[in-house]
């Protein structure tokens, strides 16, 4: 004798025996997921899928990493556009009768060897160091991304000329090119050292951007693009480069920490930037032969380059692991 049926209850599904309690379940089933929005993980017909960019920076904003990196770079953007924010003195006042003089009231970080607050310095130094980094990376990322994308786009004998200048670059030590090249410039600005490092740096983002173009051109959409007669400068803007840049960006993230400290570098051996200009790097310099009686003098200039380029380094690090789908 069959067993009863229960009266069915919504969003439940009672088996019975035989083949009708699996149409009942399957039946119910599909009744819960079809009132359940945007199905069981909530990918349904009226939600869009999250691209490429908005998938990253919606796991960014849950990286611990990633925001702390954030926090400390917006504080360097900051004091870099108004310094006079947190500092009201002069970089370049000073007073002979305090030199190397310790912490004292009004002057938490003491004095320098000539008698100047090393935190107002070290306050003013983050602008040079910010200014050179960022304009640095630009013109590398544009320079060489753009050489680079036209090399993997038309390849030939453009490419074959391209990947040949490159090597040629790859084969100059950074620091003895900057030795070279920057000691006979005898310009106090950060432009001379800016020029130094686009025209080393370019050739590395130039053969990321040619892979990246290269993969991205032999993708369907590309292809179906061509075949709809589609130009090559159109294929290029709405095509490729939306979808060849991430790493591109990556690279060039992760650099900006690395030309900072180039150029502390470069200061410190007396061929990057100089007086009056204030710098971390130069600072570091003069406070070198004092080590031992004023330590203070090198160690904030020193502390703030490392937590600068620490943030930057793991920024980009934060940004890689969001945009390279092979970390998911």
């Amino acid at each position: 004798m069959p067993e009863p049926i229960e009266p069915y209850e919504e969003g439940r599904a009672i088996a019975a025996t035989g083949g009708g309690g699996a149409t009942d379940l399957a039946m119910a089933e599909a009744e819960t997921l079809e009132k359940t929005p945007g199905g069981p993980e909530g990918t349904g017909a009226d939600k869009k899928p999250r691209s490429l960019w908005s998938d990253a920076w919606h796991d960014l904003r849950r990286n611990p990493i990633f925001i702390v990196s954030a926090l400390v770079i917006l504080f360097l953007v900051v004091i870099s556009i108004w310094p006079s924010l947190i500092a009201s003195g002069d970089p370049l006042d000073c007073d002979l009768s305090k030199a190397q003089e310790g912490s004292q009231p009004g002057h938490p970080f003491g004095f320098n060897g000539q008698g100047c607050d090393v935190y107002t310095r070290v306050v003013y130094g983050a602008r040079t160091s910010v200014t050179v980094g960022v304009c640095a990376t630009l013109g590398v990322a544009i320079l060489g991304g753009l050489l680079g994308g036209l090399a993997g786009f038309y390849g030939g004998s453009w490419d074959g000329f391209l990947s040949r200048i490159t090597d040629v670059f790859f084969a100059i030590p950074v620091v003895l090119g900057g030795l070279v090249l920057l000691s006979v410039v005898t310009s106090s600005t950060v432009w001379p050292v800016i020029g130094f490092m686009v025209l080393l740096g370019w050739p590395q983002i130039s053969r990321i951007a040619r892979g990246s173009v290269i993969t991205a051109k032999q993708n369907d959409y590309v292809q179906a693009a061509r075949a709809l007669g589609a130009s090559n400068s159109r294929m290029m803007l709405r095509h490729i480069t939306p979808n060849a840049i991430a790493p591109v960006i990556v690279v060039a993230t992760i650099a900006l920490g690395t030309y900072i400290a180039l150029e502390a570098t470069l200061s410190y051996l007396g061929v990057g930037l100089k007086p009056p200009t204030v710098s971390w790097g130069i600072d570091i310099s003069s406070a070198s032969q004092y080590i031992r009686n004023a330590p203070h003098m090198l160690l904030w200039p020193a502390g703030a380059l490392a937590i600068t380029v620490l943030a930057f380094i793991m920024l980009g690090d934060a940004v890689r692991d969001a945009l390279d789908p092979k970390l998911r």
